[in-house]
């Protein structure tokens, strides 16, 4: 999937195939570019990307890479064992001096509940320490040929409403506003029965009570 792609599409719901065009390829590509980053934020699930974390060596508070929206999981230190995930709470209230431990290697990991781009490792890393994670990446801004990293094709058509959408608000009046709608709806719900879908797909007994599983 690229933008090229994408507005070729949009253009043909919007009746502009023909020259003169009413909407340039300029302004499209930048359309198409807010709706994936629309998109990461709806779901920022589908814009998972695995790769190293360097860690800033002796402290407990780590961040995530400036293009992260929110840490997903660390799976382990790079070429070393694997970092378990706890409950920071827990480690306050029955180990308070954690935060105080000489640096190692870190064997667990917290979530910053306030800060979904912070986490606190224990103990805190010694020097050259990388962690190997996923995290929700930031779509980049897309040439108009470039390839669209990590959404799959099969969201093709929902990029397609979100840019239909953001274009037919330019013109918020009497038809295209019901247009704009119309485009909106479809675009946040093909977004929300994606997500419900992997209860069917994720889920041991495809989401149901395994009860009622014959």
């Amino acid at each position: 999937m690229t933008p090229a792609e994408v507005i070729l599409e949009v253009r043909r719901l919007l009746s502009d195939t023909l020259a003169p065009q009413r909407y340039s390829d300029t302004l499209l590509l930048g359309f198409v570019n807010q709706t994936l980053k629309r998109i990461s934020i709806l779901r920022p699930d589908l814009f998972g990307v695995i790769g190293d974390i360097a860690t800033t060596p002796n402290v407990v508070l780590q961040s995530m890479p400036s293009d992260s929206i929110r840490l997903m999981e660390i799976f382990q230190v790079k070429n070393g064992d694997a970092i378990t995930e706890v409950a920071r709470e827990t480690f306050d209230q029955t180990y308070p001096n954690w935060v105080s431990e000489p640096p190692d290697i870190p064997v667990n990991f917290m979530r910053h509940v306030r800060n979904p781009n912070k986490f606190f490792l224990y103990p805190r890393p010694r020097t050259g320490i990388i962690l190997v994670s996923e995290y929700a990446q930031t779509p980049q801004n897309y040439a108009l040929n470039a390839t669209i990293a990590l959404l799959p094709d099969a969201y093709f058509p929902t990029v397609v409403d979100g840019t239909v959408y953001l274009t037919e608000s330019i013109d918020d009046e009497g038809v295209n506003a019901g247009r704009a709608k119309l485009f909106s709806d479809a675009f946040t719900q093909s977004l929300g029965v994606s997500l419900q879908s992997r209860n069917i797909t994720d889920t041991e007994e495809a989401g149901l009570d395994p009860r009622q599983v014959v």
